[in-house]
């Protein structure tokens, strides 16, 4: 009788543990485990679990299985080459990580994107422009372009001896933007235009020397909140990172 019931006690066990198991593969067990955790992923990337989910993620892992033995008998993971990649794989993986920890730590909040929104809007000013510019290298060629559209050559034309590439070869044209976008020198003489109208003189900033002509002015057309919003959280949490990553270097003794 004893023995009977070791014997029971035995399977019942094995069928347990065989249980756990969604696949063996040359003897080697499939955790369920692997499969749960692999679905929580996915379910956190939006997709729903069921049971054709369940299959796909079932023959990944066998598939995976199948390679990695062959990776084992191969010594491949031996290998330094392979070996230093890995290493920077985990690497990443756990700067990610703590990343993440700190993010969860102090989580970006509405009213910070909130701030970061009424911040841009301000940067960007009331109205956009649509103008058009020259830009050379000295003062005195400036000088000369500016009096050659003062007396009838077409600003267009002129553009092409921009060195800014992208917008010499469209007549100078520059897209609609904010004052904000420019540099300081740049868009305190482009404000003072109206449409229409050209700097009488050349402006020089830290790229050269520049003749502005304002095509057109409108209202600044900014996007709604709600659809830039996550843009905004990703990039307020990049400054964060970036200022985590910085405190961290400058605690650092490094020799």
């Amino acid at each position: 009788m004893l023995r009977v019931l070791a014997f029971s006690a035995a399977m019942v066990a094995s069928t347990a543990v065989f249980a756990q198991n969604i696949a063996t593969v040359n003897g080697k067990p499939i955790r369920k485990a692997q499969e749960d955790a692999w679905i929580e992923q996915m379910k956190k990337q939006g997709q729903q679990d069921s049971p054709q989910l369940r299959q796909q993620v079932k023959d990944q892992l066998i598939q995976r299985e199948i390679f990695m033995q062959e990776v084992a008998k191969r010594g491949l993971a031996e290998k330094p080459d392979v070996k230093m990649q890995l290493e920077l794989q985990r690497q990443n993986a756990l700067i990610q990580a703590l990343m993440r920890d700190e993010l969860g730590k102090q989580p970006i909040t509405e009213e910070q994107v909130k701030a970061a929104y009424e911040e841009q809007k301000k940067a960007t000013g009331a109205k956009e422009y649509k103008a058009r510019h020259i830009l050379v290298e000295s003062e005195a060629e400036a000088k000369d372009i500016t009096a050659q559209i003062k007396k009838g050559a077409k600003f267009e034309d002129l553009a092409k001896k921009s060195k800014d590439p992208g917008s010499a070869q469209r007549g100078g044209e520059l897209d609609w933007a904010g004052a904000g976008a420019y540099v300081k020198p740049f868009s305190e003489a482009m404000v003072k235009l109206d449409r229409g109208q050209m700097t009488e003189a050349p402006v020089q900033s830290q790229f050269g020397w520049h003749i502005i002509k304002v095509d057109d002015v409108r209202d600044a057309q900014f996007p709604p909140l709600e659809q830039v919003s996550q843009q905004i959280r990703e990039a307020l949490a990049q400054q964060k990172m970036a200022a985590f990553a910085d405190q961290l270097r400058k605690s650092a003794k490094i020799q």
